[in-house]
């Protein structure tokens, strides 16, 4: 993985944030623009970005140059590499938390097919993370690892803890509000209503005003000591800006799998039916909207084109019922933990310019749920193996061809088979139906990967490996997220379980 830098958008990122934060000050930070590539994470991250430039000038000063755009060197990559492998350390160390609150009801002889064996692989050795932090190049691990820590801390009743974690993590990357509704909710549910009646329904009486004091001032300390810095100096709307960017576009470069990729798609099909049928006038078709393929700024030529305010509309609308299933059918961490997947799944099916990447929110919590249950693993297989799929364009040279197929092939492999043997006393895991949808990814690699380039399409219409990759892996994603959702909505929970 070492050679495989220079690809990488990320890698000149980080390496202009390590500059900006090690050269000015806290003032200039977020209005610093020599690079496109301007700071717009929150302040902790740009914090950690600090920390970590006062270990890179020992490798190599140069890189810590604003003015050194897009610059490279063995030991500039060393660092960075070096950085991301050593706060992967958290990552670890969450994903032991995990696994120790894991059930134990189902017990194996193998260490192989112990749950808590099959869930620390299936984190650790997690694809998609594991090429977008360690080929491509981001600090996902440390991330997830606060994440995976914080929603271990809640399983054990920890909750201060846990709330604490998250609200840190908020001021990490602020990608993670997308599950903040199922934070919240669980938080006031389980931590400051303190009592159920016996057909678990609500005591109202229960309320502990202290309790959601406690969470009120760890929201408030954390937040002061993040963003209070610039609102003294009155820069708080500049930051606010640079971490909601919405002139970017409705999608990202390389569209995400999600509804708005079949929504443009759906566009695409219509103009070129549009002008065949002379329906519409080619004159009067957005030039980004034929030609230029996927692009951020999309037009859309004969569907209504997009606003934030729409989008945020239907990322609240697609979230609640979750948060309803949390509330009024309660079932503790795993109630918890299917509202934060269908939460992140719902804000990455709807949400504004989101990023391919942005499948992990879902993908990594999601494996604590599938070595619980049948169905939960086979929603699973089915979001891991479209969601990871959908990677594949983010490593687009020849060299990095086999290895991303090789790793992929390993992980899904392992999977399907050690799930596969955990439940291997109930029903298959996959219908006939979905397994081969999964197992037309197959010819689909083939052909973006070895055929299309063979032909002249190449030149005219280069982003057709992009748009089939999305629009394919977008009918899995949505699959799996209303299978997930019917299955929760449908679930009966027992009345002794609703109470405890």
């Amino acid at each position: 993985i070492y050679p495989f830098y220079s690809y990488s958008t990320d890698f000149e990122v980080h390496r202009n944030w390590l500059a900006i934060t090690h050269n000015l000050p806290l003032s200039q930070w977020y209005y610093e623009a020599t690079s496109e590539r301007t700071l717009d994470y929150p302040p902790f991250f740009a914090w950690f970005e600090y920390a970590l430039s006062h270990v890179a000038k020992y490798f190599d000063p140069q890189m810590l140059v604003i003015e050194n755009l897009n610059y490279t060197s063995h030991a500039t990559v060393l660092f960075q590499r070096l950085s991301v492998i050593f706060t992967d350390i958290l990552f670890i160390y969450a994903v032991h938390e995990c696994c120790r609150c894991v059930n134990g009801k189902r017990a194996a002889k193998d260490i192989l097919e112990k749950p808590t064996f099959i869930l620390a692989v299936l984190l650790l050795w997690n694809f998609g993370l594991l090429i977008v932090d360690h080929i491509h190049f981001q600090y996902n691990g440390f991330l997830f690892g606060l994440m995976l820590l914080s929603v271990a801390r809640l399983c054990q009743k920890r909750y201060l803890e846990g709330a604490l974690l998250f609200a840190v993590l908020l001021h990490f990357k602020h990608i993670y509000l997308y599950v903040a509704p199922a934070y919240g909710i669980y938080l006031l549910r389980s931590y400051c209503f303190t009592a159920n009646n016996a057909d678990g329904s609500l005591k109202w009486r229960s309320f502990s005003f202290l309790h959601v004091t406690l969470l009120g001032l760890i929201v408030c300390l954390v937040s002061a000591l993040s963003l209070g810095p610039f609102l003294v100096l009155g820069q708080l709307p500049q930051v606010i800006s640079r971490l909601f960017p919405f002139k970017r576009g409705l999608c990202h470069a390389y569209w995400a799998p999600n509804f708005w990729a079949l929504y443009n798609a759906m566009d695409k099909v219509l103009t070129i039916l549009g002008l065949k049928c002379n329906f519409l006038d080619p004159t009067k078709i957005p030039k980004a909207s034929m030609t230029g393929g996927l692009v951020q700024e999309f037009q859309h030529a004969v569907l209504p084109s997009v606003t934030p305010l729409a989008t945020l509309i239907c990322t609240f609308i697609a979230i609640l019922p979750s948060v309803f299933c949390l509330w009024f059918k309660p079932q503790g961490p795993r109630g918890f933990l299917q509202c934060l997947v269908l939460c992140a799944l719902s804000s990455f099916m709807f949400g504004w310019h989101v990023h391919e990447k942005a499948i992990l929110l879902a993908i990594l919590p999601l494996s604590l749920l599938s070595i619980q249950r049948a169905k939960d693993a086979g929603i699973y297989l089915i979001l891991t193996t479209t969601g990871h799929f959908s990677l594949f364009p983010l490593l687009f040279t020849p060299p990095e061809l086999p290895i991303k197929i090789l790793l992929m092939l390993l992980f899904t492999v392992y999977s399907f088979s050690s799930l596969k043997s955990l439940f291997r006393r109930e029903k298959p895991l996959l219908n006939w139906l979905e397994t081969i949808y999964l197992m037309q990814l197959v010819p689909l690699e083939i052909f973006c990967e070895i055929i299309f380039p063979l032909t002249p399409w190449k030149w005219h219409f280069p982003f057709v490996p992009l748009l089939l990759t999305s629009v394919y892996c977008a009918l899995g994603v949505t699959y799996a997220w209303l299978k997930l959702y019917v299955s929760v909505l449908t679930e009966r929970i027992p009345v002794r379980q609703k109470a405890e």
